[in-house]
């Protein structure tokens, strides 16, 4: 059986020669064939010869004349194309122009096409089944500035639709030159062409040969001379990039720096005139404290009549929710609002709550915000919801924020209104901003100083930092602001268990609002909750907050918490 297998294999791997040499006999004898036809096309239409002769002016101005003689098949049209930009390094280009074509046939003009799409410049030329075509063109920027002198740089064969066989050149040149040299093949070869000279001692033309080239292939002079033998006129275009829009060279960098040196100190001097705080001179203007009454028994007092909303915008100059919410309970606690809370319509129900003005309220004399809130939330005799409160104060909140403003500022803690003063300088900083958006795309489109752009944006956000900082507290401003975080400091450690006998639920109940502002409030509810020494319902307790029935003081943090967060939405809801 392995004999068979061994047999087997053998006459396959002979079949499988026998099939290869057949394969390679019929692949020669195409060859055969189809390479005299190949070569024949090939030929058709090809230039014997490419004769230049080419004048470079004084200025530069190149000036060039070739006569192209074609064999073969005569194509129906001839077509060279010229790279008119050359890229460089540093993201520049080479810009060279072709004016003056011309061609001719027997000494009749042509209809020539040129066409620009760069980076070529392609002129085609209508042969009308003439074997020898003359073409004329000049090229303006050909001539470039090098080291010791200037160069004609120029391709005076390249792009051609057809192979040339024999190239030959010269120049007429205007003045002494310092080298010549050619190179020839592809676009960006290296190599000699076959013959470059400058001519005789009596008559330096420079003259160049070479071929045969294929088609599309390029046959390139570069001709030096000393300096003032010829001018040049070298283009040079540079390219948008990033690293050039936003250039780090010394020029660029040291103006951005710089800009942002004095407009930094720009900044920090307005915020210094007109966002710093006036300095108190260790004065401090209290707004509350706490008062010994007795023996381990102390009563809070408010001072100066500042209020918990006036507390707020002193210490963050903005009215916010938070400062509105701190006076409504503020009111209740002084006798003007009772705060009822509702029993839910189900166990999972939204909690409520009615606000109900009293009528004949006594105690200290309201000041003008606090009336407007009161007028707008629950007229004198109303009972109005929480839940009522979106619709009710929609347009009318921004009246009472606009009176604590001014009260402030009358009160002499701000010279100028803070929201009116933060406006105009936000608004101020956002059209310094979007200027500098501007003017860096501007910069970074057209020049290389794009880094002087991102300074004028950095100086702008700058600015609008500096707006949200306006306007600088008073002298006395300054002095409560001081007040207020030794209020602060004791509100967050003062002992919750010193206020007078008997006198707890009330004089606790005052400090609240302060706490809600300042911070503390959980301490001081915790307080109101150890009040409380029996297990009776609580619902009627405190003269300024109702629950429902079975409510207890245990139960007050979470109902206030929860009535905080609540009126803070509803007021500034949208």
């Amino acid at each position: 059986m392995l004999d068979n297998l061994s047999r087997y294999r053998g006459s396959a791997g002979s079949a499988a020669r026998r099939v290869l040499a057949a394969l390679a006999l019929c692949a020669a004898t195409f060859g055969l064939l189809v390479g005299p036809l190949s070569l024949t096309a090939h030929a058709e239409g090809n230039a014997s010869t490419f004769v230049v002769d080419a004048n470079l002016a004084p200025d530069g101005t190149l000036k060039v004349e070739q006569t192209i003689t074609l064999t073969g098949g005569v194509p129906a049209e001839l077509s060279q194309r010229f790279e008119t930009r050359e890229n460089l390094l540093g993201d520049r280009q080479y810009i060279r122009e072709i004016t003056a074509v011309s061609a001719s046939a027997n000494g009749k003009p042509l209809d020539v096409r040129v066409t620009r799409e760069d980076p070529f410049t392609t002129v085609t030329v209508p042969t009308g089944g003439a074997s020898e075509i003359v073409m004329s063109y000049t090229v303006v920027g050909a001539v470039v500035n090098i080291e010791g002198g200037t160069a004609l740089r120029w391709g005076l064969l390249q792009g051609l639709s057809a192979q040339v066989g024999e190239f030959s050149a010269t120049i007429a040149i205007p003045g002494m030159f310092s080298y010549v040299k050619c190179t020839a093949g592809g676009p960006n070869s290296t190599t000699p062409c076959a013959f470059a000279a400058s001519g005789t001692e009596g008559s330096q033309i420079p003259t160049f040969r070479d071929g045969p080239r294929g088609e599309r292939e390029v046959v390139a002079v570069d001709v030096g001379f000393v300096p003032g033998a010829v001018r040049a006129n070298e283009r040079i275009e540079y390219l948008w990039t990033v690293n050039r829009a936003f250039s780090a060279k010394p020029l660029q960098l040291g103006l951005a720096l710089g800009l942002l040196v004095l407009g930094g100190l720009g900044l920090f001097a307005l915020h210094r005139r007109a966002g710093h705080d006036a300095h108190a001179g260790g004065e401090i203007s209290k707004a509350g404290e706490f008062v010994p009454t007795g023996p381990g028994e102390t009563e809070f007092r408010v001072v100066g009549d500042v209020r918990p909303g006036h507390v707020g915008t002193v210490v963050d100059e903005r009215v916010d929710p938070i400062d509105i919410t701190a006076t409504l309970l503020d009111l209740a606690v002084r006798g003007h609002l009772l705060i009822t809370e509702l029993p839910r319509a189900s166990e999972f129900a939204q909690t409520d709550w009615t606000l109900s003005r009293w009528e004949n309220a006594v105690g200290n004399v309201l000041s003008p915000f606090e009336k407007e809130l009161l007028d707008d939330i629950a007229p004198v005799g109303s009972h109005v919801r929480v839940s009522e409160l979106a619709g009710r104060v929609h347009e009318s909140i921004g009246a009472v924020q606009d009176r604590l403003y001014d009260e402030v500022v009358k009160n002499g803690w701000y010279e100028r209104r803070p929201d009116a003063t933060r406006n105009k300088w936000t608004q101020i900083a956002i059209g310094a901003l979007i200027i500098a958006v501007v003017v860096t795309g501007v910069l970074a489109a057209f020049t290389t100083f794009g880094l002087v752009g991102l300074a004028l944006i950095t100086l702008g956000l700058g600015l609008v930092f500096v707006g949200q900082e306006m306007p600088a507290r008073t002298v006395k401003g300054s002095a409560l602001l001081a007040g207020l975080g030794a209020l602060r400091s004791d509100l967050l450690s003062h002992p919750t268990d010193q206020m007078p006998a008997g006198q707890e639920l009330r004089e606790l109940s005052e400090v609240l609002p302060y706490a809600v502002v300042l911070g503390g409030a959980d301490r001081w509810l915790d307080a109101i909750v150890a009040s409380d020494t029996d297990v009776d319902s609580d619902s009627m307790d405190l003269s300024w907050y109702h629950g429902p029935e079975h409510w207890h003081l245990h139960d007050l943090p979470d109902s206030l918490r929860n009535f905080i967060t609540t009126v803070s939405g509803s007021l500034f809801s949208r």
